[in-house]
């Protein structure tokens, strides 16, 4: 299904792979006629041309770059904007997209979410942006509909960022990444590894994106053999993959930890963007006739069959046929698996969703940027006519992924063939994927179209007892299921017509809705405020020394954003940082903010002038010990917080608040064996968080311990490349060694300073 090359290759002519062995030279020669250089080669892939193209650093090994466009949708955009206003912004630099469809619902809080609508609103007028009401789009379609361009890089405030399939290089980071944006500054990373994805073959009937992403997913992720990488998508196989298909890979991506994606282009997308009237947009990108790639995947999209990611990561894969051999096998491996996610706090088992032999599945849904797509919805409609998904538990809801894709549906007929089997169409809303939408039942298993399955990301909540879980699959696949009243099966089995269904964009949906200034920044309008919508804390630079104490101790192999900061419920207060801040780590640690807030107590007297030790009387034992061995550590030069240590923190969503609310309790670091993504070790830093880096191993510390990082301002001035720390505890100090790994001279000020909104009032 999935192979993946051990060492770099070359591509040649698009169509075939050398690799990068000791007869890659000669081989190459034999196949150029001439002498090829590694180094010229690396030009030669899709994706070092775009980069280029946007670096502004005149060196390639340190890009600086500039994007063309940038897009937030209403749980991200308030505090980018908080942000960018409080560090100076008066006009949106570049068109600045803001989509409203994670809170669409209105449904917690009162009126706090149409209260961030209206900020939206208001912020598009004022600074000259694009404003996308409630339930047109969700943030990725209208981005692949009205913002995408070949050969353009865009930036967003989503994990899921991508625009690969339209020749767009596209990714999804913090909020703090898209303020530099907005304040014209740059994104800065070392030069990216590039992967090429190699396809070959075409689909078989019944298989779907999803199917071909999942293989994917199962194959790279553990490995980390993309991270933060490009993938770069060529061969023979694209030209048999329409243009929902291929999006429908490229926008998970995300879950192998890539950086980014791009795709050769063809006429398919040439058609992609003449059917949505922006026929100027299109590019046509291949690699040069040689390119170099870091590594190498190949796919015969022939072979590979329905998917199913299981309970509670995307990359725990198996072929539905697989799993319904072995069920029972599997189900142990996934409550194994599960016991360590949940740390055991409530019992789980899938084993009484056999029955009969068979397994059986409570709910199906098909949305959001991954299934809500034109085709997978057409397909799941064709593979359910005629049938019906009965009276019993199984329930199934389809999102269309923007209005215009729902209004196609309701001309051909998909719309009804789907009402009429018992399925619900609901509007364009992500809520299903982030758990605010569609929350099953308690012990309820839901198979869906979306792109992730994390623990309680469909909305149960394990602090009050409940687990549901979610498993990925196609659209297709989902409908078969449904057509066979819950009874988990492929889409392969289907034996009916799948149809191709011509699309035809509507683009009056949006010009009669969509709120945009063609740029023009009006300053006269007022900004609409609400009771929840919050400036910033003031946050301090960075002190001499720190005293901190660890505050939270996680020992799962991953955790995710979602495990940091729920999400869900917690969306609505996203516009307030010290509300939102309550919720930190409350599903994984509920000890986390009470312990924070504790010790912060102690940096808010110094800050006042007063005497840490007064706030927080355990300090006195430990400055005595320090003092012993650093008689100069005083609270004037001292500063005191917390911070958590987590093996490999940061997998999942982009949202900046998994460092932010860390920040707003007094947490200074995060101490880590490595951090799962970019997106989130650039959070950490971007709010003055310091990123450590132990080795694997035994911990010198343990929770509630109290660390003291002598001379860390001059460390992280100096560019140290090793920190010495110490555990302080029972009258004694044991030292022991940190890494900051890479930062750019911007990213170690921004530490200094104490956050990014401090160091642009520094400038």
């Amino acid at each position: 299904m999935v192979q993946v090359l051990g060492s770099g290759a070359y591509l040649v002519n698009g169509v075939e792979i050398i690799p990068d062995d000791e007869q890659a030279g000669v081989a190459l020669k034999a196949k150029t006629d001439r002498e090829i250089s590694k180094e010229s080669a690396r030009k030669g892939t899709i994706a070092y041309g775009i980069l280029e193209e946007h670096n502004t650093s005149g060196n390639m090994g340190k890009l600086r770059i500039k994007f063309d466009k940038l897009t937030s949708h209403d749980i991200t955009f308030v505090g980018i904007i908080q942000t960018a206003r409080a560090s100076g912004l008066t006009k949106f630099p570049i068109p600045y997209v803001l989509t409203n469809c994670h809170n669409s619902l209105c449904a917690v809080g009162g009126t706090i979410n149409e209260d961030d609508h209206m900020f939206g609103l208001t912020c598009a007028k004022k600074y000259g942006g694009v404003y996308v009401p409630p339930h047109q789009a969700v943030i990725h379609q209208f981005a692949r509909e009205m913002l995408a361009g070949g050969g353009k890089m865009i930036l967003g405030s989503d994990s899921h960022t991508r625009y690969g399939a339209l020749g767009t290089m596209a990714m999804g980071e913090g909020g703090p990444e898209l303020v530099k944006q907005l304040l014209s500054q740059t994104y800065d990373i070392n030069m990216p590894g590039i992967v090429g994805v190699y396809l070959t073959g075409e689909p078989k009937k019944g298989v779907g994106p999803q199917d071909v992403a999942l293989a994917i997913i199962g194959e790279v992720f553990a490995s980390g053999y993309v991270k933060n990488k490009v993938m770069e998508f060529v061969g023979p196989g694209v030209a048999s993959l329409s243009a929902d298909f291929r999006i429908g890979i490229d926008v998970m991506t995300t879950e192998t930890t890539c950086l980014s994606s791009i795709w050769k282009t063809d006429e398919t997308i040439k058609e992609f963007y003449e059917i949505h009237g922006r026929s100027e947009e299109y590019k046509e990108l291949n690699p040069a006739d040689v390119a170099y790639y870091d590594g190498m995947i190949t796919i015969d999209l022939g072979t590979i069959e329905p998917m199913i990611a299981m309970p509670f990561h995307p990359s725990n894969t198996y072929t539905i046929a697989e799993l319904n051999a072995n069920l029972m096998d599997i189900l142990n491996d996934v409550e194994k698996k599960a016991a360590v996610s949940l740390d055991g706090a409530v019992p789980y088992t899938l084993k009484d969703k056999v029955r009969n032999g068979r397994f059986m599945v409570d709910q199906g849904i098909i949305a959001g940027c991954a299934g809500g797509g034109f085709e997978n919805i057409c397909a799941a409609a064709d593979i359910m006519k005629g049938s019906y998904i009965g009276s019993d538990e199984f329930t199934l809801s389809v999102y269309p992924a923007s209005m215009p894709v729902y209004m196609e549906l309701i001309k051909n007929g998909c719309a009804a063939t789907l009402l009429e089997t018992g399925a619900v169409l609901k509007t364009a809303f992500c809520g299903p994927c982030f758990g605010a939408g569609d929350t099953p039942a308690n012990n309820a298993f839901s198979i869906r179209h979306s792109t992730r399955n994390f623990p309680n990301r469909e909305g149960s909540k394990l602090q009050s007892g409940q687990i549901a879980s979610v498993a990925l699959m196609d659209a297709r696949s989902i409908a078969a299921t449904a057509a066979n009243k819950g009874v988990l099966t492929p889409a392969t089995e289907f034996d009916g017509t799948i149809g191709k269904y011509k699309y035809h964009f509507d683009a009056n949906i949006y010009k009669n809705r969509v709120f945009d200034s063609q740029g023009v920044a009006d300053p006269s309008v007022e900004i609409h405020f609400g009771p929840n919508i919050k400036d910033w804390p003031a946050m301090e630079a960075l002190p001499e020394n720190l005293v901190l104490q660890v505050v939270s101790e996680i020992h799962d192999p991953v955790t995710t954003t979602d495990e940091l900061i729920p999400s869900g419920e917690t969306s609505s207060y996203r516009s307030n940082p010290l509300g939102l801040a309550e919720f930190t780590l409350s599903r994984k640690d509920p000890a986390y903010v009470g312990l924070a807030k504790e010790i912060q107590k102690a940096e808010k007297e110094r800050v006042q002038g007063g005497h840490p030790c007064q706030a927080f009387p355990y300090l006195k034992e430990v400055m005595g010990t320090i003092k012993e061995q650093f008689a100069e550590v005083n609270h004037t030069n001292t500063g005191f917080g917390s911070t958590i240590f987590a093996v490999k923190p940061g997998d999942g969503s982009a949202r900046e608040q998994a460092a932010s609310c860390q920040k707003v309790l007094g947490g200074w670091a995060n101490i880590a064996n490595e951090y799962a993504t970019k997106r989130y070790r650039s959070n950490l830093i971007n709010w003055g968080m310091l990123p450590f880096l132990i080795p694997e191993g035994e911990l010198p510390f343990t929770n509630k311990d109290f660390l003291f990082f002598p001379g860390i301002r001059s460390a992280v001035e100096e560019k140290a490349e090793e920190i010495t720390g110490y555990t302080v505890k029972n009258g004694s100090m044991k030292a022991f060694t940190v890494r900051l790994g890479d930062l750019t001279d911007e990213e170690r000020q921004i530490i200094l300073d104490g956050c990014l909104i401090n160091y642009n009032r520094v400038k």
